[in-house]
């Protein structure tokens, strides 16, 4: 599975994510809504994947023409893979992948995200 996932590259400021199994609270402990499982509201899970981030546009000298480097300049996304995020189903697009079930969400429909960084 993990192999397969290589091959998709997530663009601008979407995540890929693998929803979560239903459960009522996250392993820290963070309490979750009743009913967020219902596809009509909240959704969780864990951010397989993320894009390069925002697009920011280029050089202000005002000389356009004369840019050494050509290459994208991306504001990073504030969430990172292995994140287990909360996210808002309605802009969520569910697709599947190798008959799994994956969300493809912009970072703006994330309400939070838990981290295990320590």
């Amino acid at each position: 599975m993990t192999n397969d996932l290589d091959k998709i590259i997530v663009v601008g400021d979407r995540v890929l994510i693998r929803p979560d199994d239903a459960t009522d609270r996250t392993r820290s402990g963070l309490y979750l809504p009743a009913g967020y499982q219902d596809k009509e509201k909240v959704q969780s899970g864990y951010i397989l994947k993320c894009g390069p981030g925002y697009p920011l546009p280029g050089s202000d000298d005002g000389e356009s023409w004369n840019q050494r480097d050509n290459a994208p300049r991306y504001l990073p996304l504030q969430v990172q893979p292995g994140d287990l995020a909360l996210f808002l189903q309605k802009n969520a697009i569910e697709i599947k992948y190798n008959n799994e079930k994956y969300f493809i969400v912009p970072q703006n429909a994330i309400l939070l995200v838990e981290r295990d960084e320590f």
